[in-house]
């Protein structure tokens, strides 16, 4: 009998990756430009990656010291935004929290001095996965775009690949005994192509936990602040096609071959 089926179709080697099964990793970096950045983007599905087992670590490259929305004095706000971050960390489970010294709010650049502090980071804490926000601009949510966000997505992709798995970049970290380490995938928040779907809707209260806790940027929001983020989170939902009333998160995925 002649078999009738055609040649297998090629993988797209332009699609997005598939993600590895949350207990197949053992570690997950996730990496922000300020306090608050990551609760708003993926608190929910970090909360999940550490009901999973995974240890989480979050690196936020600056302390937010533009923001706020109080008269609370300039030189107080690194260390409140600071307090507030690791509040807001242990509501979603983390408690590795990393601040980089040396880089300010709205001044942030993808320089060689921040690439070579996060691969640090990475042969420190030898993620098998990384979360960081997107290098790509969003013309349609310019919010999620900040400058800043894009820096800190741009030195974090250079310091995922190729410089973390790579002797030859800064050979001092070798001195320091951080060999190299290599990421086995990169999730990218606030993506103009985020097609995978995390749905957060059993831990979206540690969300919404975690975002009040980031009080000098939120608290002038009251209640809105939940409403706000029902409509954000229940609105990916809706386009990812999941039923009315759940909530998700929705990220690129990276597979590094």
């Amino acid at each position: 009998m002649t078999d009738q089926a055609g040649p297998a179709t090629p993988p797209d080697p332009l699609a997005w990756a598939e993600p590895l099964p949350d207990g197949e990793v053992e570690r997950a970096l996730v990496v922000a430009a300020h306090p608050d950045d990551a609760d708003f983007g993926a608190a929910g599905t970090v909360a999940g990656w550490v009901d999973a087992g995974i240890e989480v670590t979050l690196l936020v490259c600056t302390r937010g010291d533009q923001g706020g929305f109080d008269d609370t004095p300039r030189s107080e706000m690194p260390l409140l935004r600071e307090r507030e971050q690791r509040a807001a960390s242990a509501a979603v489970g983390v408690t590795d929290v990393r601040f980089l010294d040396g880089f300010h709010d709205g001044w942030l650049e993808p320089t060689w001095e921040l690439q070579h502090q996060i691969v640090r980071v990475l042969r420190q804490v030898r993620p098998r996965r990384v979360l960081c926000q997107s290098p790509q601009r969003m013309l349609q949510r310019l919010q999620a775009s900040h400058p800043d966000h894009l820096a800190a997505g741009e030195a974090t992709v250079r310091a995922v690949y190729p410089a973390s798995e790579n002797p030859f970049a800064w050979p001092e970290l070798l001195d320091e005994g951080l060999e190299p380490w290599k990421v086995v995938e990169l999730w990218l928040m606030a993506h103009p192509e985020s097609s995978h779907v995390v749905d957060v809707t059993d831990r979206f209260d540690r969300k919404v936990a975690a975002l009040k806790a980031h009080t000098s940027q939120t608290g002038h929001l009251g209640d809105g602040l939940e409403q706000m983020l029902r409509g954000w989170n229940e609105g990916n939902a809706l386009r990812a096609g999941l039923a009315p009333g759940r909530q998700a998160e929705t990220f690129a995925v990276s597979r590094i071959n």
